[in-house]
């Protein structure tokens, strides 16, 4: 169906507009975290998918981490294994890290890098394990008992990030390849550690001194009502964010989002964003248009 004249000069004003960021971000690391149900959405996948495409295309160098919990759970539910969490983390036993690795960097991170290269990209797929990328100890959960009392819980093979080295992820870029990274670790002996995917990602972006760190999530981004989508924060400082956690606005998954970005942004990335990665195309929306659709984190002497 062919275009009319006022359709046609609609596009050119979104490309016009889209033109100063284009320029300021060319060059610049952008680091994309996705995973949950984005994964599993083969309409939303492909959106992304061509986001990120286009930031290649454009000059931009933008890297890829994801997570995949429902892939996790699946499998593990397919050989018969019960998932199991405390605070949130997975219990993470010696037979459930193999199929976590197996979820993650056989399943997920290589359909992930399939469907760029498919659709005219060029991905490499890779775990913090490869070339020492991410370093890792055993993390803990904390668990507050009924006295008060809180106490520290092994729940297995969940790791806390020690180091990350991204030279792996920097010879990647140079070779003009975008970047697909699997959020598990390598402990000091060698064992395989289950990494948060939004922890990663951060710490990801903070070693590459990225200029974006981007979490796509289920929901519009952090919100002062987490019920009415039209209180959504569109712009939170670093000091606010404790505040915003201490007083119940932030709660459940929203708070390790907010706090990977915070982060992030203590450790020189520039701006960080929450936003609903279930919106078309809701990259180049963040990136490219004046207003932005999600909630944008900064540093407090951000203008």
């Amino acid at each position: 169906m062919e275009c009319s004249i006022g359709q046609m000069t609609d596009r050119a004003h979104l490309l016009i507009e889209a033109l100063p960021y284009i320029r300021q971000f060319y060059g610049k690391t952008i680091v994309v975290k996705y995973g949950g149900h984005a994964l599993g959405d083969m309409q939303i996948r492909r959106c992304i998918t061509n986001d990120i495409i286009l930031m290649k295309y454009v000059g931009m160098k933008p890297i890829l981490v994801h997570g995949g919990g429902p892939q996790i759970s699946e499998l593990m539910s397919r050989v018969g294994k019960k998932s199991e969490f405390v605070n949130g983390l997975r219990v993470t036993d010696e037979d459930a890290v193999g199929l976590v690795e197996m979820a993650l960097v056989g399943q997920v991170n290589k359909s992930v890098v399939s469907l760029i290269n498919l659709m005219g990209g060029s991905a490499v797929g890779i775990s913090g394990k490869d070339g020492n990328m991410i370093r890792a100890r055993k993390k803990y959960a904390r668990v507050q008992q009924e006295n008060g009392r809180e106490e520290l819980v092994d729940i297995g093979y969940v790791g806390e990030i020690t180091e990350v080295n991204p030279s792996p992820i920097r010879a990647l870029e140079e070779g003009g390849f975008v970047p697909v990274i699997a959020g598990v670790g390598a402990g000091e002996d060698g064992e395989t550690y289950n990494i948060n995917a939004d922890t990663a990602a951060g710490r990801i972006a903070a070693a590459l001194d990225a200029e974006k760190f981007i979490l796509l999530t289920d929901v519009r981004g952090a919100l002062r009502d987490p019920v009415d989508e039209s209180t959504l924060i569109s712009t939170m400082r670093v000091s606010e964010a404790p505040k915003l956690i201490a007083d119940g606005t932030l709660a459940g998954g929203m708070i390790p989002k907010v706090k990977a970005c915070v982060e992030a942004l203590h450790q020189g990335v520039r701006k960080a964003h929450i936003i609903d990665g279930r919106i078309a195309h809701s990259l180049l929306l963040e990136i490219f248009t004046d207003e932005g659709i999600g909630t944008q984190i900064v540093p407090d002497d951000e203008e």
